[in-house]
């Protein structure tokens, strides 16, 4: 491409948008001019400018600053350092204009009436005296209100995405920002900029931040300082798990992030002590912190929480305790005669451990199971399903079934015979209240309630969960604590287990293994810190040694998308998983799927959304719980449509459909590759573990072992033998901050 130097401008009215990425604002536009004069000469000419506007529709009049190149394939283009658009002046540009769909309720016959009617002042006619569009031939009263709040709202839309654009925030995220501020979207950014982070799902501190320092805002001022107290604590929540952290560290990661004085930092945590969206707690735990207490703070032995996570805690303990000190709602169960029933209509005897674990939760209204894989807790769960359905007439017991994700609940459902939901719909969200509709006012309609994969479980979605649960309901709870943790802050199952106060058994004995079953056993080996058992022939669990980042890229995408086909029968699109440790480097996540779909999905409808392409056919997953759509993180489905010309697409999540506008495109992304953390809950027909010295830093035994226990018929491992020693060797799972084991321990009345 040869470019000529010289700076030059261009004028003239836009008359089609050939590419737009609304992340980065890029857009290659055609449009009509007359080599830099006024265009209002009779002589016009169409030429290409590409470059990147906070906003741009047909028919807007163009002046840009750049210069001419020639490119080899599409000929003489503009490029632009600089593009301003406004609203057309002409009659031809405001009938583009009107025309281009920006409008609802406008279309190119309507719009060429209303430009008949107003001509080149039909743009002052709409924003001033939009009442005057009833003058317009057959224009009725509703169609003409239906036209005024579209225009309103398009003018001030576009006034938001100038504004934002400045700051590097993409179109995508501004339609998100005028959806919850609306008309006073810049007033409210000026006034605090940090509420971006906190609003605004997909903004970061940093983007607020930014914004801060642009409109003036002093390094050290106190809005500042209490925005990174706030930050650091969600950080902590967010990145480590946390529910809580001390004040030395709390105000030395804030200063890191902001480079304020301490002395300031103090102040500014008193301030949100003060205004109670931060909680001081003492180690042990005896009453919440009154305000009386702000101003002594300084103690590296208090635990500073945010708000609500304080509250979950608390309400998770006491839930816990009240529902331990009663009975169950139900006629007690002799559970000898039972589980011989079971056994006889089953045709299988439990072994010592299982009957252990069926007893218990027949006789305590909150029990646990726990263990690895191929342990039983399916066999438990279906024979305490069994069971309390056994009951008939006035004495049934009404059984419910729940896991944290779609497919965690899929495969109860399939593995036990009776029905399973997740969580979140099980409690159904309202958009309306902005909270689940069964709480403590309107408890679920259940008297058993099983719960699996709770080590999935954060503290908010348990406080949800025990909330939601009638007064006298029996609550099972199975899950795997060997496992990645949740999430979200804390450590929920680990640490109800850890209190000692709720019965639990632990599962230690291995029944799902046969002649080839190397996956359960690998399972456990890694567990136990001991060496991997390489398979061959028929095996179940193969290991494929790449030392070389780029080979090992290599042969991950050849066994996904041929070798592992073509021997076990499996469908590269819907039945192979590859997981890896990150997101980012050679064998991460993003690099992962680019190239696989480049492999397997060159399908031509597609839309791009920053550096991700979209196309039909593509698996992809949810990264965020959105109830209005009810898809929630984890959440895998395949692109069924792509709407080119509004950037929007229907996913199918289990068969059902989902709309996703161009603004909410940010919660997708692709899954033929994810994160090992993304994985959990989920189980796959196979997958293809990546474990490689580029993941050096996130070398944990209960990662490879939480990859390893997701794969169901086919495991193989690609990647370096002293990474896979790293991982088994490295059990220094870095602890989690919480308290809720010692307030389960805590009999103060303070803690009720």
């Amino acid at each position: 491409m040869s470019e000529n130097n010289n700076t030059s401008q261009i004028n003239g009215t836009v008359t089609s948008i050939l590419f737009r990425n609304e992340e980065t604002g890029f857009s290659v536009l055609r449009i009509e001019s007359q080599n830099g004069k006024s265009f209002f000469g009779k002589q016009k000419e169409e030429n290409v400018v590409i470059g990147s506007c906070a906003a741009v529709w047909v028919g807007e009049e163009l002046q840009a600053q750049g210069t001419w190149v020639d490119d080899p394939v599409r000929g003489r283009q503009f490029k632009a350092t600089s593009i301003t658009c406004i609203t057309p002046h002409s009659v031809e540009g405001i009938r583009r204009y009107l025309s281009s769909g920006i409008i609802k309720g406008i279309g190119p016959v309507l719009a060429d009436r209303i430009v008949k009617a107003f001509g080149e002042d039909t743009i002052n006619i709409l924003d001033n005296f939009s009442d005057r569009l009833c003058e317009v031939p057959k224009l009725g009263r509703k169609k003409v209100a239906q036209i005024r709040a579209s225009w309103r709202e398009q003018r001030q839309m576009r006034e938001v995405m100038i504004f934002t654009q400045t700051y590097g925030i993409s179109v995508a995220k501004t339609a998100k920002i005028f959806r919850t501020y609306g008309n006073d979207s810049i007033a409210i950014i000026k006034a605090d900029p940090y509420r971006l982070c906190r609003d605004i799902w997909g903004i970061g501190f940093l983007t607020a931040d930014n914004i801060a320092m642009s409109v003036g805002l002093p390094k050290d001022s106190p809005l500042r300082a209490r925005a990174a107290i706030l930050h650091t604590l969600q950080t902590e929540a967010d990145d480590g798990g946390h529910c809580w952290t001390s004040e030395p560290d709390l105000l030395l990661h804030a200063q890191e992030k902001v480079d304020i004085p301490i002395e300031i930092l103090c102040e500014a945590l008193k301030a949100e002590v003060e205004e109670k969206r931060v909680i001081v707690d003492g180690p042990k735990i005896i009453k919440a912190q009154s305000t009386e207490n702000a101003a002594d703070i300084l103690d590296s032995q208090k635990r500073i929480y945010l708000r609500d996570i304080y509250f979950c805690e608390r309400q998770v303990a006491k839930k816990l305790k009240t529902i331990l000190s009663e009975t169950p709602n139900f006629k007690k169960i002799d559970a000898v005669k039972a589980i011989e029933w079971w056994e006889k209509k089953a045709g299988f005897t439990l072994a010592p451990a299982q009957l252990r674990a069926v007893t218990m939760a027949i006789n305590s209204k909150l029990s646990i199971i726990t263990g690895g894989p191929g342990v039983g807790k399916t066999t438990i769960i279906r024979a305490l399903l069994d069971i309390f359905s056994a009951r008939k007439g006035d004495a049934k017991i009404n059984v419910v079934m729940a896991a944290p994700t779609g497919r965690a609940a899929k495969r109860m459902s399939e593995s036990t015979g009776g029905e399973a939901q997740t969580i979140h719909r099980l409690l159904k969200y309202n958009p309306q209240t902005n909270d689940f509709t069964f709480n403590e006012e309107n408890p679920l309609d259940g008297d058993v309630f099983i719960f699996d994969e709770m080590s999935m479980v954060d503290i908010r979605l348990m406080r949800d969960i025990l909330n939601a649960l009638p007064p006298k309901a029996t609550l099972i709870m199975v899950g795997d604590t060997d496992q990645l943790p949740s999430v979200g802050p804390g450590n929920v199952l680990g640490d109800m287990i850890a209190s000692e106060k709720i019965p639990c058994t632990k599962l230690t004995e291995i029944f799902r293994q046969d002649s080839s079953g190397l996956i359960v056993r690998n399972a456990h080996h890694v567990n136990a810190g001991e060496r991997l058992e390489t398979g061959n022939g028929n095996s179940d669990f193969y290991f494929v040694t790449c030392n070389d980042s780029d080979k090992a890229l290599k042969s991950a995408i050849e066994l996904m998308v041929k070798r592992i086909p073509s021997h076990f029968n499996l469908d590269p699109l819907s039945d192979v998983q590859i997981l890896t440790p990150m997101r980012k480097n050679t064998l991460g996540a993003e690099n992962l799927n680019r190239i696989i779909q480049e492999t397997l999905n060159n399908n031509p409808e597609a839309i791009v959304r920053g550096s991700m392409t979209f196309r039909k056919g593509d698996r992809v997953m949810q990264l965020r719980n959105n109830y209005d759509k009810d898809v929630y993180n984890g959440d895998i489905g395949f692109i069924e449509k792509v709407y080119t010309d509004s950037r929007s697409l229907i996913v199918l999540f289990d068969g059902r459909a989902v709309e996703y506008q161009s603004s909410d495109l940010d919660e997708l992304t692709l899954s033929y590759a994810t994160t090992i953390h993304k994985s959990q809950g989920s189980e796959y027909p196979a997958v293809i573990v990546m474990v490689h010295n580029q993941h050096y830093m996130m070398l944990q035994r209960n990662l490879l072992y939480t990859a390893i226990t997701r794969g169901k018929k086919l495991v193989m491992v690609i990647g370096s033998p002293w990474a896979v020693t790293k991982a088994i060797e490295t059990n220094t799972v870095k602890e989690r901050r919480t308290a809720l084991s010692e307030r389960l321990n805590d009999d103060s009345k303070a803690q009720s």
